[in-house]
């Protein structure tokens, strides 16, 4: 991640969230002014802020809604939103909100991100929802959303998994739709992801894997739904 402004998009139930979490935690190792935006006005109920323990242990700048995780379901954007392009000196991991309906948002920030030019927009992909099967419903979600923010993306991260049902063979068995996706968009894959647990199997059959820890509402509903 070289660019100071990462944003994160893709069909809602894609997992943009928690890579987002991981990528701004990743980032503060190298830079010591990160912040995590979330924008996402769509899904009330995974948000940056149930990380915002992490956060702070990390040094991490939190802008979100005051209604984020509160029993208020607004669509209400954080009051500190345009830090995100005002203040230069930070490097800043935005979380979209899902589809064309939650990349709207993003609109107020276009043309400043876009004069600026220095953002990374990812594309986050999953081929076990429902609207993102096989590469062509994918570039079709792709195509929307960039007409509803108004910045193109650059890159994809191939964020394909079952949830509790996850197994190695389910990452490797998406790599060819990842390949389909991006020969379709002319976007390279920039990462494959997989919850940490899985990626012994996984190193050196997988470019450029991005280990992911799993935020902790989302550990405890796997294990729900596995009792």
């Amino acid at each position: 991640m070289t660019r100071r402004v990462t944003l994160l998009s893709g069909h809602y139930g894609s997992g943009k969230t928690n890579i987002a979490v991981n990528l701004a935690l990743r980032l503060r190792e190298t830079c010591d002014r990160v912040a995590v935006a979330d924008l996402d006005i769509v899904n009330p109920y995974f948000r940056t802020k149930d990380s915002d323990a992490d956060f702070a242990h990390a040094g991490i700048r939190l802008i979100s809604s005051a209604f984020a995780n509160s029993n208020l379901d607004l669509p209400a954007m954080p009051q500190d939103l345009y830090a995100v392009t005002d203040d230069r000196s930070l490097h800043v991991i935005v979380d979209v909100g899902g589809d064309d309906r939650g990349a709207l948002a993003l609109g107020r920030l276009a043309p400043a991100l876009l004069a600026e030019n220095d953002y990374e927009m990812l594309f986050v992909i999953n081929r076990f929802r429902p609207l993102t099967r096989d590469a062509v419903s994918t570039a079709e979600v792709k195509n929307e959303i960039e007409a509803a923010c108004g910045i193109p993306f650059t890159g994809i991260v191939n964020n394909s998994n079952l949830g509790a049902e996850t197994t190695a063979e389910t990452v490797l068995s998406s790599l060819s739709y990842g390949e389909e996706v991006a020969a379709l968009t002319g976007l390279p894959v920039v990462f494959t992801s997989a919850e940490t647990s899985l990626c012994e199997a996984l190193w050196g059959k997988v470019p450029n894997l991005l280990p992911l820890h799993l935020q902790k509402k989302i550990t405890d509903r796997f294990r729900r739904d596995s009792e």
